[in-house]
């Protein structure tokens, strides 16, 4: 089969939304979604500021199974509001993972998977949007004592700001070429250090620095995916049978502050340069 053939036969992934991207991941009818928009569990806080708000607040959680294995799925949708989140949004996904721990004290074997299309809090809700991100942080570090948390990353959006945070906690990172993951988004990183140090629309430069592909071959996510449903979802199956890793990403902190030291960042660093050390460091 042509390349080109191939690509016909894919279904993108990227494409979907949050809703459809959750319901693609879990077996077929297992699909039972949590706190569905007729339940109007909304913020309270955009309507006040001028902006229409979202009946789910733009945060999708379902619970269901992938091959046989239970698993609480959390899907932000990046087409509101830049995937950004509030008060609701982050209480509906941490209220998940808490759950999903508290399942796993009682015996029940729940899993989580996150699709991240997120640039972090949502402005308009300033510091109620950084506590329930913090709250996820501390759901995720509880339940992945238990069983693994993968993280996906797609694309358009990415994943910027408090929830990259999120996604370095996971077991488990999953990309797609289309994804970037960094924590300030290129559009912060210009307006604070200016044009010179970073074009913001310059896209192939940022996506050979946070893009999916450089991502997964300096080590800082664990696997790499075509922008596929069949590929990607079998892919999070295969990490959700592995288990727990060895050892968790974000306690490896010496290591990575060992990585940064060998760089010299006086002149600026060619993304090369760093695939090379890392992937020298690796084999």
């Amino acid at each position: 089969m042509t390349d080109s053939a191939e690509r016909l036969h894919k279904h993108s992934f990227v494409e979907l939304g949050a809703r459809q991207r959750a319901k693609a991941l879990l077996d077929t009818g297992t699909f039972r979604e949590l706190l569905d928009p007729f339940q109007r569990v909304m913020s309270p806080w955009l309507s006040r500021q001028g902006v229409v708000p979202q009946a789910d607040d733009g945060v999708i959680i379902a619970k269901g199974s992938i091959d046989g294995l239970p698993v609480v799925v959390g899907a932000i949708e990046g087409a509101f509001q830049g995937g950004s989140l509030g008060e609701v949004g982050g209480a509906k996904l941490a209220g998940a993972l808490e759950l999903a721990a508290e399942d796993n004290r009682k015996g029940i074997p729940t899993r989580a998977v996150l699709l991240l299309e997120t640039g972090g809090v949502r402005l308009q809700e300033a510091n109620l949007g950084l506590a329930a991100i913090a709250d996820i942080h501390a759901a995720i570090v509880d339940l992945r004592q238990y069983q693994p948390v993968i993280g996906v990353v797609a694309g358009s959006v990415g994943c910027f700001g408090g929830m990259s945070i999120a996604a370095g906690l996971c077991s488990y990172l999953l990309v797609t070429r289309e994804a970037r993951l960094g924590l300030n988004g290129p559009q912060v990183i210009e307006q604070e250090a200016g044009l010179e140090e970073y074009d913001s629309r310059d896209r192939p430069l940022i996506w050979s620095l946070t893009g999916g592909e450089q991502r997964f071959a300096t080590g800082l996510v664990d696997r790499y995916a075509d922008d596929d449903v069949a590929q990607i979802r079998q892919q999070v199956s295969a990490l959700l049978k592995q288990g727990l890793p060895a050892q968790q990403r974000s306690t490896q902190a010496e290591l990575f502050l060992q990585r940064l030291a060998r760089l010299h960042a006086e002149p600026q660093i060619e993304p090369s340069v760093v695939r090379d050390l890392y992937q020298g460091e690796r084999s």
